[in-house]
């Protein structure tokens, strides 16, 4: 049984596997004890000076004589060293035998500059300045020295980082700036924060935002900008100005030119930039440490493709990398037995003893230990927690092919298209639902997803005389006719191009319609007047015997801005040239 997690103060109550598919080395044994030291660094991040707050655990036993490695960790957004997760990680890791460092992020907590969004040269400068620390190259602010950490060479320490969302991102800001970093376990975070907060499922479509992803942008922005009422009397480097009052200026400006709903050239460009340069995907070359990357399949904010895109980037260059896709994220999906960072039960979950294996492997050495398979996922409809998770050497090609018939139904040949045409057309309110984002935060319950009649057009496919297990990101190749679109295509406000949503829903056999993971692709359409490829949120699920498929595309969400004006599409099809829809399998 599932049940949804809180979204953004408890960004590592993760949802993270049972009992391993692969045999690993055992952990080492667990210290007795350890001692909690507070620590404050004064860093220079971004041209600013501030202080970082910190807690130093140190297990018992460990000394200039008996070093030992390290893990260092850090918050999700608006959280701070003292998050259950977050303090967890230090007590977990020392009671392993790890020393460990946890703190606040910068501008969060008792922590001091700007928040400026896991920026390489500031929040990775900030934590390379712990690096220094645990390498015996500087001292805390009270004259603390760390001397007592196994040391590759002098002032390079044996450190990892582990983290979830926020926490997740810098350990890869860091990576790029400090190459002493010796394992990374980055958590449900981001490759592309453009894809992130606007996405646009539009293949080649860099250079153009998608739909304005407004509650999840929004209710982040709120909770920095209001970090007075989380934490009085903050550090006088956590404040900007009036119109920006504890963000990097360029964040700002960011969520004010995509809440104007407007996107001209000029601030398109300004907007691209800035979120490239805090994306991973723009550094990612820099990045040669051993990383894990864990992924959740309940989270509409950073969804399957964008760890996906991070592992393949990192395994082209030659990175040692590995993911598992775990079942939880931003949007819940906790289940029975997986990891939960909050209670620190590392050794009887699946993700938790991977990352045990990892950190064996990377930081103490042990060259004989099993870090398990590149690639595993989780799998809700498995009972038997010993085979929760399914492994693989790769991720799942596409092993299932499905043409839009224009009648509506969702065929398995081309030859079975029936020609026809169909139509429907935007409100100007929204008139499709998929989630509420800031449910979790606020505490109110979520509505099943809907769609107006008249707004969307769907395929559905026969009934399915055996299950079908997609594993991975459905692609849809479409070609829509919308005359109103294609008359403001060519404005100089990229808003004005025609917006939709596509989506995969599972229909059971009583007609109960279930949309996976309440997860939408929102497309800002190139050119209308061409086909174009729509690449799907990553999913992984099993569509039982007896069900069908179903593809929509729509034209709106609620949780997305929608279109300009009233634009209405047209699908034609027939089997010389009609939609296609791409299944990745597993198994095939």
């Amino acid at each position: 049984m599932s049940r949804r997690v809180p979204r953004f103060r408890a960004p590592l109550a993760l949802a993270l596997g049972s009992a391993l598919a692969v045999p690993l080395a055992p952990p080492a044994p667990a210290a007795d004890a350890y001692t909690l030291t507070p620590l404050k660094f004064t860093v220079r991040a971004g041209g600013r000076t501030c202080t970082v707050d910190a807690d130093l655990y140190r297990p018992a036993g460990v000394d200039r004589d008996h070093p030992a490695p390290a893990v260092l960790g850090t918050n999700g957004f608006g959280g701070s060293k003292s998050d259950g997760s977050t303090s967890t990680i230090g007590k977990a890791f020392a009671q392993r035998g790890y020393v460990s460092l946890v703190y606040s992020g910068l501008g969060f907590g008792r922590s001091g500059c700007l928040v400026s969004l896991d920026d390489p040269d500031i929040d990775g400068a900030a934590a390379s300045q712990l690096v220094d620390f645990l390498g015996g190259k500087r001292a805390a602010d009270d004259g603390t020295t760390a001397d007592f950490i196994t040391r590759d060479a002098p002032g390079d320490p044996r450190v990892g980082m582990i983290g979830g969302s926020y926490g997740g991102a810098v350990q890869l800001a860091t990576a790029a700036v400090d190459h002493r970093l010796d394992a990374l376990v980055p958590m449900i975070t981001w490759n592309d924060l453009a894809y992130s907060l606007g996405p646009n499922n539009a293949a080649g479509s860099t250079g153009v935002p998608g739909a304005f992803k407004w509650q999840w942008t929004n209710g982040f922005y709120l909770i920095g900008e209001g970090q007075p009422l989380l934490e009085p009397s903050l550090d006088p480097s956590r404040i900007n100005s009036l119109a920006c009052l504890h963000f990097v200026t360029e964040a700002c400006r960011t969520v004010h030119t995509l809440n104007s709903g407007s996107y001209p050239a000029d601030r398109t460009a300004e907007l691209l930039a800035f979120a490239q340069r805090v994306s991973p995907a723009s550094y990612l070359h820099r990045v040669r440490t051993p990383t894990l990357l864990v992924q959740g399949q309940a989270d509409t904010l950073f969804n399957l493709n964008e760890a996906t895109a991070t592992y393949r980037t990192l395994k082209a260059q030659g990175t040692p990398v590995k993911m598992i896709w775990q079942s939880s994220g931003h949007s819940g999906g906790l289940a029975d037995g997986e990891l939960d960072l909050s209670r620190g039960n590392l050794e009887t979950s699946y993700v938790g003893r991977r990352v045990l294996a990892w950190f064996d492997r990377h930081l103490r050495g042990r060259a004989d230990v099993d870090t398990g398979p590149a690639f595993a996922y989780h799998r809700d409809w498995i009972t038997d927690p010993d085979r929760t998770y399914a492994t693989a050497s790769r991720l799942p090609a596409t092993g299932r092919t499905l043409y839009l018939s224009g009648d509506g139904r969702l065929v398995d040949r081309r030859g079975e298209v029936t020609a026809g045409s169909r139509r429907y057309t935007n409100w100007l309110t929204p008139t499709s639902h998929s989630e509420s984002s800031l449910s979790g935060l606020i505490g109110l319950p979520e509505m099943p997803p809907r769609d107006t009649k008249g707004t969307y057009l769907d395929w559905t496919s026969e009934p399915l005389k055996r299950p079908l297990d997609v594993v991975g990101a459905p692609r849809a190749t479409l070609k829509v006719v919308s005359p109103e679109a294609e008359r403001t295509q060519n404005s100089a406000d990229a808003a004005d191009k025609l917006v939709l949503f596509a989506k995969l829903y599972d229909v059971a056999p009583d007609g109960t319609r279930t949309l996976v993971r309440r997860l939408v692709a929102p497309v800002r359409v190139p050119d209308v007047t061409k086909s174009f490829t729509v690449t799907l949120p990553g999913i992984v699920h099993r569509y039982q015997a007896g069900h069908r498929l179903r593809f929509v595309i729509a034209a709106s969400d609620d949780a997305y801005f929608g279109n300009r004006g009233i634009k209405p599409v047209t699908v034609i099809s027939g089997p010389r040239n009609t939609g296609v829809l791409r299944l990745p399998v597993a198994g095939s």
